[in-house]
């Protein structure tokens, strides 16, 4: 169990917030799109009660993430959709285009938490990976993530715009939490627990290859493009 003195504790929390943020960019445009057809009066509305429903159930979700990824191989999975996650993060293939705006306030906090639950399983299985099974480090992190989350995502989505490589650096991270879930999982724990090596190459490895690979597919992509333009 991480305690506050130590520096696992800290570099955990900020692998938490750091994941939230990043993953959180895309809710800010589900509000956006959710809200737009409101009165002015009446998107402050939405976007409290929208947000703060989307957390509760964030929170709940993660919660229970925790506790099964204390099951054998359960980890591994985790650690292989923390891979895919970290992919389509550099492929940004977002379907937010399709979510309609509401002028009905209930109907847009109820579109604001369906999508936001959605969007947010990959959030999810970032930040229960992050904690490691440490449930004050979860609480922590999402109570610092929630105000960022609300309030800071639009600005956060301008910056990643004027820096792109904060997204990378992002998506780099989940391929390291990846690495670092999988080795920890109970069907391989004690055999990995002494390859010391391992603990670190898993990581770094995991990291290149999210970062590698969701480069080639977003260039990949791109080549067609370019011919038909």
């Amino acid at each position: 169990m991480l305690s506050f003195a130590s520096p696992e504790f800290w570099i955990a929390l900020s692998q938490i917030v750091l994941i939230n943020i990043v993953l959180s960019g895309d809710n800010a445009v589900v509000i956006a799109l959710a809200c737009r057809s409101l009165p002015p009066q009446q998107q402050k509305k939405a976007i409290v009660f929208g947000s703060v429903g989307a957390i509760v159930l964030r929170v709940v979700l993660t919660f229970f993430a925790v506790m099964l990824l204390d099951l054998p191989y359960l980890k591994l999975i985790g650690a292989a959709a923390l891979l895919w996650i970290g992919v389509g993060l550099l492929k940004s293939d977002d379907g937010e285009e399709n979510l309609e705006g509401h002028s009905n306030l209930a109907a847009a906090i109820k579109t604001i938490v369906v999508a936001d639950l959605v969007m947010s399983l990959d959030n999810v299985i970032g930040v229960a990976a992050a904690a490691k099974g440490n449930v004050m480090l979860l609480i922590v992190g999402l109570i610092i993530s929630i105000p960022l989350i609300i309030f800071g995502s639009a600005i956060l989505l301008r910056i990643m715009g004027r820096f792109p490589v904060i997204i990378t650096l992002g998506a780099g991270l989940l391929g390291w939490v990846a690495g670092e879930m999988a080795l920890s999982d109970p069907a391989i724990s004690v055999w990995s627990a002494q390859q010391h090596t391992l603990h670190m190459l898993a990581p770094a490895a995991g990291a290149l290859a999210v970062i590698a690979v969701g480069k080639w597919l977003t260039s990949r992509n791109a080549a067609p493009a370019a011919p038909a333009a």
